[in-house]
């Protein structure tokens, strides 16, 4: 019996344009559009995840801090 061959890595695949209005930059992180919604309200209501770049990430994450921190700390 000869060795199965080895696995041929997977294609990089392109990453998905930002989900904001007028970027188009690659996307860095999925947030559930619900997540994204509750700081972007002009995000499109298409699909259940919204692909969001490097700034409009930082972006969401500085809108939603204070509702973050407290959830973790259960209100």
């Amino acid at each position: 019996m000869s060795p199965a061959p080895p696995a041929r890595p997977a294609e990089p695949r392109a990453a998905d344009p930002c989900r904001f209005p007028g970027c188009g930059e690659p996307s860095v992180r999925h947030l559930s559009l619900a997540e994204a919604r509750r700081a972007f309200d002009e995000l499109p209501e298409e699909g259940r995840r919204a692909p969001l770049c490097r700034i409009h990430y930082k972006e969401w994450k500085r809108r939603t801090k204070d509702a973050r921190k407290l959830e973790r700390l259960g209100r």
